[in-house]
């Protein structure tokens, strides 16, 4: 528990990275349709641009397993579908609960394998890393990962750059439920329903003390006030995209020719 809290710590600390660089660049699943400007930093995407109340509800997998199946039951509920970023070790240790959340419709993407520091690893390292926790998930579902979340939300252009040519969008968030904290469930509660916005990816962890608590009132307010949460992979735009300074995923503009289209050259 107490190194489980001390990572989590250092998690946070590094806080949302301030990795942000002025410029346009596209992102895409194959390294073949990565363009960018030799000035540009390539980001993660950390929210959607969207004309609907569309949002994603996702949690990161790591550490314990106590409360996985009571998520599962909360999210049936309410009919919501979300993503898990889980860790190769924990669908390693846990299988059973990795395909419950795949029998229940939710989409289990890839946090690792082994919660490195992505950022100081070689192209090589990263791609063996990506390779063994992918092969752990589908090993279970059935599905090979096509979204990752890089631990301890580090990245750099090596990281992007080698995540896409393991077909792997990097996906990061915009809005931080800081349920590693232990915050208190109404404070949980506060720190969404306050601060949401179209597109955006909300940060959740499984085995977070008060998570499983604040999760009804935060899905009540959601379908209350005219939110559809949706997994991550059916937030993203399809087509032709472009990714601004914030991380923001939108539609590209007419200038924007050398931008591709998602998954095939433009």
């Amino acid at each position: 528990m107490a190194k489980r809290k001390q990572i989590k710590q250092e998690i946070m600390r590094r806080g949302l990275p301030l990795l942000l660089a002025a410029g346009l660049f596209a992102a895409a699943v194959l390294p073949s349709y990565l363009s960018a400007s030799a000035t540009a930093r390539l980001l993660p995407i950390y929210s959607v641009k969207r004309d609907d109340k569309c949002v994603s509800l996702t949690f990161d997998a790591a550490w314990g397993n106590e409360d996985t199946q009571e998520l599962i039951d909360i999210l049936a509920r309410y009919n919501v579908k979300a993503t898990f970023f889980v860790v190769g070790f924990w669908a390693e240790k846990y299988p059973e609960s990795v395909k419950a959340l795949h029998d229940a419709g939710h989409e289990v993407m890839t946090h690792s394998d082994d919660h490195a520091h992505f950022s100081q690893l070689s192209r090589g390292q990263i791609l063996e890393n990506l390779a063994a926790g992918c092969d752990k998930i589908e090993a279970v579902t059935g599905v090979r990962p096509t979204l990752f979340r890089a631990p301890y939300g580090e990245y750099n252009d090596n990281v992007i750059r080698t995540a896409s040519e393991a077909g792997l969008q990097t996906i990061q968030w915009s809005l931080d439920s800081l349920d590693w904290k232990e915050l208190s469930a109404a404070e949980i509660t506060r720190r969404i329903t306050t601060a949401v916005a179209p597109g955006d990816i909300i940060l959740f962890h499984n085995a977070a003390l008060h998570t499983p608590e604040a999760l009804p009132a935060i899905l009540e307010y959601l379908l209350q006030n005219g939110y559809r949460a949706v997994p991550v992979s059916e937030l993203l735009l399809q087509g032709d995209y472009e990714i601004d300074h914030t991380g923001r995923m939108r539609p590209a503009s007419e200038n924007t020719a050398r931008f591709i289209r998602f998954g095939a050259a433009a």
